[in-house]
């Protein structure tokens, strides 16, 4: 059984008892968050899509933790001009253990 939700712009795919990395929401570690735009559910070979939400799916999760992660470099010049600029960048997430998963 998997579904596949939207959350933070992007999409991820949730299975129960799964741990995912999505960006950063308001919940406090140990909350329970529920994803209502499920685009995807599928249980052992039955699939319902989503036109484009499937209605009345929700996915389940617990909030484990709240981090940053790795820094990545942004790096600007110009040729001949002596322009250098150096930008480092960490975006945070929260990370989720999925609990259960409603197809409706």
């Amino acid at each position: 059984m998997y579904a596949i939700f939207r959350t933070g712009g992007k999409q991820f795919r949730a299975e129960p008892g799964a741990t995912i990395r999505i960006p950063s929401i308001a919940a406090e570690p140990g909350d329970s968050v529920t994803f209502d735009e499920v685009l995807l559910g599928a249980n052992e070979g039955d699939y319902r899509l989503g036109a484009p939400l499937v209605g009345g799916a929700a996915v389940t999760a617990e909030v484990v933790k709240h981090g940053r992660g790795e820094k990545i470099i942004i790096f600007k010049h110009k040729r001949r001009k002596n322009y250098r600029r150096k930008l480092g960048h960490r975006q945070g997430y929260t990370e989720v253990r999925v609990s259960g998963i409603n197809l409706g």
